[in-house]
């Protein structure tokens, strides 16, 4: 009994002892302020970490909001270039339709002109009575021939430049190339239609230069 007692007394001992020589060992004093720092770097590291990120994230959203700028100038700058390009082709095209214009109808006010002229050929014409052109009368037989060749001649001349001579007579009224003078019932003609036509027109490549001047017959 007592030697089993003396027994866990000193075992007791012996481990109170290897306890102490730990606690007292160089190696771990030695140890502890090698661990003490590590730790303090890690945490100060963290906290630089955690510094710089807001700094970053200042950094990274103005990058953003300056290539949003960028953005939005080269596309406002690309919509400015393809309407300078669209007017640019309007104007292009404007210009050349007005040139073109300007070779077709620019002698429109020498045209008018030259209507006056074929009026009175084709008055004069008229006026001549058919029965006393014969050879027997050789001086009028000449002029008539003469006059009827010129309007044959000034109207091939017209025709030339586009010049179109409008005699309606029979066709359905067209107030854009007809000038009505009068609306009368006509015997044998369709109301809405063209029944005298005092005065012939004529069109310019396509253009009403002078109306013709009708009378239009109307229902009775």
């Amino acid at each position: 009994m007592h030697s089993a007692q003396r027994k866990m007394a000193s075992l007791c001992v012996r481990a109170v002892r290897q306890s102490y020589s730990l606690v007292a060992s160089p190696a771990l004093i030695r140890a502890s302020p090698r661990l003490l720092c590590t730790a303090t770097q890690q945490k100060n590291g963290r906290s630089e970490e955690e510094a710089e990120k807001p700094e970053q994230n200042a950094a990274e959203k103005a990058l953003l909001e300056e290539k949003t700028q960028l953005e939005e100038q080269l596309k406002d700058m690309t919509e400015k270039y393809k309407r300078a390009l669209a007017d640019t082709e309007n104007l292009r095209t404007r210009s050349q339709k007005m040139m073109e214009d300007a070779k077709l109808y620019g002698i429109q006010g020498f045209c008018k002109d030259l209507l006056e002229v074929a009026d009175i050929l084709e008055k004069a014409t008229e006026s001549v009575p058919k029965e006393e052109v014969t050879s027997q009368n050789p001086h009028l037989k000449n002029l008539y021939d003469g006059l009827v060749m010129t309007e044959v001649q000034i109207q091939k001349v017209f025709t030339k430049h586009g010049l179109v001579k409008l005699n309606p007579e029979g066709q359905k009224f067209d107030p854009y190339e007809h000038e009505a003078l009068f609306h009368a019932p006509v015997e044998g003609k369709e109301p809405g239609s063209v029944a005298i036509v005092t005065k012939v027109g004529y069109k310019l490549h396509g253009r009403t230069l002078r109306p013709a001047l009708v009378g239009v017959a109307k229902a009775p």
